[in-house]
């Protein structure tokens, strides 16, 4: 729980602050029960077959099906999952601050079923695809599948999930948005992240250069804990609604 003290210090930020940057990660969406692939000092494996090996461009050109069977499987699971009380406290946020923007590595689309607008998918979404023959990126929430590989309406071309997969880097145009919104806050919040995947790992750093105040909620300890002003451990669904002015602070 937060204490009296830093609740009420948590307020005063909120109310004060106009610009707001929220950075979250895959342990936001975990308490919704999606599953997470990273960390754990293990490899997640499907079928046999390490993520790190499935989710990605070679494995894509030389086994679409192996390839799409996976992320059909992602599809699936995430469907079926519900925004949790941190996504909506997030989203209620944008109506308290003249500007609040929300970079996520998540890809789940989570964010934007709980109502949030401004957000930076640091890794794309789940929930569209692109074709790399013709060039036509959509969105596509049909679950189940109909085909794998799913092919492009267009030309015919095999689509890939329009996502960051192993072995590729973040598109400089969203990249360069977040860091800007970054430079530009006054308070930065770091939400289930492990903050040890780059390039979004160096924002809360930025931030901190920058002189916002850096809020970090997480079940545990990580890089950020060194620089943030405040670190908060435990789950964000039942911390984040006591953050705003509105809420209610723990004893």
């Amino acid at each position: 729980m937060i204490c009296e003290r830093v609740a009420e210090e948590l307020k005063e930020r909120f109310r004060e602050a106009r610009a707001v940057v929220v950075l979250t990660g895959a342990g936001i969406s975990a308490e919704s029960g999606v599953p997470t692939f990273r960390g754990g000092g293990g490899a997640t494996v499907w079928r046999g077959m390490p993520v790190e090996k499935i989710a990605t461009p070679e494995m894509w050109r030389a086994d679409p099906v192996t390839f799409w069977q996976w992320y059909a499987y992602r599809r699936e699971v995430i469907e079926r999952a519900e925004p949790n009380a941190a996504h909506r406290a997030i989203a209620a946020w944008e109506r308290q601050f003249e500007r609040l923007t929300v970079i996520t590595q998540n890809v789940d689309g989570l964010h934007q079923r709980a109502g949030s607008r401004k957000i930076l998918e640091l890794h794309g979404s789940l929930w569209r695809v692109r074709c790399l023959q013709c060039g036509l990126n959509m969105e596509d929430r049909r679950v189940p599948l109909p085909e794998i590989p799913p092919r492009c309406p267009s030309c015919g071309g095999i689509l890939r999930p329009d996502v960051v997969l192993f072995g590729e880097v973040v598109p400089e145009t969203v990249f360069s948005r977040a860091v800007a919104a970054t430079a530009e806050c006054e308070l930065f919040l770091v939400v289930g992240t492990s903050a040890v995947v780059y390039p979004a790992a160096v924002l809360p750093v930025l931030a901190k250069q920058h002189r916002a105040f850096v809020i970090e909620v997480n079940p545990e300890t990580t890089p950020v804990t060194g620089i943030a002003d405040v670190t908060i451990l435990g789950r964000a669904g039942e911390i984040l609604p006591h953050f705003s002015p509105e809420g209610h602070g723990g004893g």
